[in-house]
């Protein structure tokens, strides 16, 4: 089963409650055809208002603009708008087989029967309920019943799908599985997806590109490597993974140095004339204490996370920094090291 993708086009869109609370600040958005869109930030960011907005469940201020392809959607209420939407909670009929949730939608428009057969089997296929055609919700996993819902949202082929925390509800283990199949499933539908939610690793396993939102704005938009490598904002950078924040002075923005344990390091150009610094745990390399070029450091705690060994570390400069290595690395508590860094790690702290 294929749809023909389409783009969403948000222009000067907000949301101003009754009480005067700006739920989302004026933003503008494009998501391309059959691209999957991940709204990303914590919660009370405006991520769901935006999300609603799009729905249609929400009305937006006046003079926001939303558009479906070459379709005005603005005013439009949820049913004319041809979305599909999948939450957190599932929403399934419990009274319903698997099969009958599925083809529910395609129901109530009025689809032939042999039309619902056809689909309903497709999609059956597609997120492997085989064998659970005639079984219950209460009979099935979260995760079975999550592919129920997906299945039931996208069996009408609305234009555009959007989904709600869809993982949230699930334990971990079983999320990680899931993504991966909802980011595949996602792929093979090209249906133009929205996707909210609090957790960065799901959306940069889901999406093709992430929005990260806070206090009611889009701060950045762009595909995961990009905003973990590249944030433009330090609430990108800490938001995706962890990252140091170090101190300079006049001097050394100068010279564009940072200095750690009394030795001048360099920095990338992009650098210059930021006061903050930010730094990844694992752009740190620790070597040996007499390893030329490197700063000295005391490691004053050493925790094995299992895939990796997080170190703290003690610098002169920059107490409390973190690094994270190999998880076969010899370091240990006490020991004196060397801190050696690229100058490409060092990010900017724009703000």
């Amino acid at each position: 089963m294929e749809n023909k993708s389409i783009s969403i086009d948000i222009r000067q869109c907000a949301k101003t409650y009754p009480d005067g609370t700006r739920g989302l600040q004026t933003t503008d958005l494009h998501v391309e055809p059959g691209e999957v869109l991940a709204l990303l930030g914590p919660s009370g960011c405006g991520k769901t208002t935006l999300l609603r907005i799009i729905a249609g469940l929400e009305s937006a201020d006046a003079g926001s603009r939303i558009r479906f392809g070459d379709q005005e959607v603005t005013h439009l209420p949820i049913e004319q708008r041809q979305v599909g939407m999948v939450f957190q909670h599932y929403a399934l009929f419990p009274q319903m087989s698997v099969q009958a949730n599925i083809a529910y939608g395609l129901r109530i428009r009025g689809a032939s029967r042999e039309e619902q057969r056809r689909t309903v089997g497709e999609l059956i296929d597609l997120v492997r309920l085989n064998g659970l055609e005639h079984k219950r919700p209460a009979e099935l996993s979260g995760g079975q019943r999550q592919r129920v819902a997906l299945a039931r949202a996208v069996a009408s082929r609305p234009r555009v799908l959007l989904l709600d925390e869809p993982l949230t509800a699930l334990d971990a283990k079983l999320k990680e599985a899931l993504r991966d199949e909802l980011a595949q499933l996602l792929r093979q539908l090209r249906i133009t997806a929205v996707h909210v939610t609090h957790d960065q690793q799901e959306a940069m396993a889901i999406a093709d590109r992430m929005a990260v939102m806070k206090a009611g704005q889009i701060l950045q938009i762009g595909d995961g490597e990009s905003l973990y490598r590249s944030p433009s904002h330090p609430f990108v950078a800490t938001f995706l993974g962890r990252v140091n924040q170090l101190e300079r002075n006049e001097q050394l923005l100068a010279c564009n140095q940072i200095l750690l344990g009394g030795v001048a390091l360099d920095c990338a150009t992009s650098c210059e004339g930021s006061a903050q610094l930010l730094l990844r745990p694992e752009d740190i390399e620790v070597c040996a204490a007499d390893t030329a070029g490197t700063a000295p450091a005391v490691i004053a705690r050493r925790v094995f996370l299992g895939d990796r060994l997080q170190l703290t570390l003690h610098v002169a400069g920059a107490p409390g920094l973190i690094a994270d290595v190999s998880r076969d690395h010899s370091a240990q508590a006490g020991d004196r090291v060397g801190l050696r860094i690229a100058p490409h790690h060092w990010m900017p702290s724009s703000t």
